[in-house]
């Protein structure tokens, strides 16, 4: 009883803590990079960090939703460093040479180090296409995975802002092979389709579906159309992490195989899961046929061939419509 005290006091500490964050975050007229806004987020971070078992899925409406109004400000803030940082590499002949200036670039090359590392784990051979959906305008993940682990990979990076796009491709502007392996492309991630079938891994950024309900869209959408056994590699967030970034669970990865899931107890925020695409279940009766999904041994009738002939043709017309458009 007195161990269950002393965590309650310690979570309603922290609540009150990050409560009083919120609160000088949101009165800013701005989340533009400066000495203030840079020291709150700092002292949000550092509030979050240590390692805990709160679950802030069954915390009171009230903090629900502070939660859901700071992990909104907390993408803003992020989007706006990024803008900054990224404006800033430009200016220099050769910007992928300087990415350390970003302020949190080790965390980031600690965590695609991790993402690589679980990624080998659940994969035969290095993967060829590599999608990133939300990659922003200072997309380090995915350079970072470009230059020092998959290094013959192409990269596709999605983002639905066409001026992070446009960022993201100076970045590019003096790296030849980069340019040559890496493209970066304005599209909402609900728009696309059958493209998401020529990928071996998409990776999902931490902000793209802020809410449970918006993530639970668009991992069912990538569910529709990834290819089955191709990987999904998703960011999460684990105890008071998640008042930073939305927390994925197993009942927003319907469709998938959870294969692996990692929460860090250092200073890289983002818990990593890596998920598989399983076969679609569907239960096609025809006599004695039926497919199931699970891996058991089964028969496949005539018109389930004729209709997987047919949805294979216009996947591929699709494919190739978005390719064009892209």
């Amino acid at each position: 009883m007195a161990s269950d005290l002393m965590i309650n006091q310690e979570e309603q500490t922290l609540i009150q803590k990050i409560s009083s964050l919120y609160d000088s975050l949101s009165s800013l007229p701005s989340l533009r990079p400066s000495p203030q806004v840079n020291s709150l987020f700092t002292e949000l971070v550092l509030a979050c960090i240590p390692p805990s078992e709160i679950d802030v899925s069954k915390l009171d409406m009230e903090v629900q939703e502070m939660r859901s109004k700071l992990i909104e400000l907390c993408s803003n803030g992020e989007g706006l460093l990024e803008s900054h940082y990224s404006d800033i590499l430009v200016s220099y002949d050769n910007p992928l040479a300087h990415l350390s200036l970003f302020p949190y670039y080790t965390n980031y090359l600690k965590l695609s180090q991790l993402e690589f590392e679980l990624l080998l784990q659940h994969v035969h051979g290095m993967p060829m296409r590599v999608a990133f959906i939300g990659s922003g305008p200072l997309p380090l993940s995915l350079l970072v995975l470009a230059t020092y682990h998959m290094t013959t990979t192409r990269f596709h990076g999605y983002d639905r802002d066409s001026s992070a796009t446009a960022r993201a491709r100076k970045l590019l502007k003096s790296d030849a092979d980069m340019a040559s392996r890496v493209e970066f492309r304005t599209a909402d991630v609900m728009s696309l389709t059958h493209v998401l079938s020529s990928y071996d891994v998409v990776f999902l950024a931490a902000l793209v579906g802020i809410d449970k309900e918006e993530k639970e869209r668009v991992i069912e959408h990538l569910n529709r159309y990834m290819s089955v056994g191709s990987v999904l590699v998703v960011r999460s967030a684990h105890g008071a992490r998640g008042f930073l970034y939305p927390v994925v669970g197993p009942d927003e990865l319907k469709g998938f195989e959870m294969a692996s899931i990692y929460h860090p107890q250092d200073e890289v925020i983002n818990s990593v899961i890596v998920a598989k695409k399983l076969p679609p279940v569907h239960a096609h009766v025809q006599g004695e046929v039926a497919h199931v999904q699970g891996g058991l041994p089964m028969r496949t009738c005539n018109c389930c061939e004729r209709e997987a002939i047919m949805a294979s043709g216009c996947k591929m017309e699709e494919l190739a419509r978005e390719e064009l458009q892209s």
